[in-house]
């Protein structure tokens, strides 16, 4: 036999349901159009090292004449990369440590991995 839910329960079940859907839906938020959770890491990446980066760096990750390296060949080594970022090199780069996040560096790196010459 079917038993009718109380007012309260039906409440919570609805409420429970509307917390889902908003949960799930701010989980497809945090991803890009294709749901690629990663690409959504990359692109946040990108829009950092346009506004932090590029001016010495290069828009492709490349700055010729200057001191800078070529990002694009940058060794498959995310710990060397963070260092780096956050303490700087050789009185040269200057440390990001105080003005990027750990979010913001990891982003960085994915964006730069993802760019990286075979």
């Amino acid at each position: 036999m079917l038993r009718r839910l109380s007012h309260k329960t039906a409440a919570i079940l609805a409420a429970v349901a509307g917390l889902t859907v908003a949960l799930a839906a701010t989980v497809r938020a945090a991803d890009d159009a294709t749901g690629n959770p990663m690409q959504a890491q990359i692109d946040h990446g990108k829009s950092t090292y346009a506004s932090k980066c590029s001016h010495c760096h290069g828009p492709n990750l490349m700055n010729s004449g200057t001191i800078t390296p070529d990002l694009r060949a940058f060794p498959d080594d995310k710990t060397r990369f963070v260092t780096t970022v956050k303490n700087g090199k050789n009185n040269r780069m200057p440390p990001w440590g105080d003005i990027l996040n750990d979010e913001e560096i990891g982003s960085l790196w994915a964006f730069i991995s993802s760019r990286r010459k075979p």
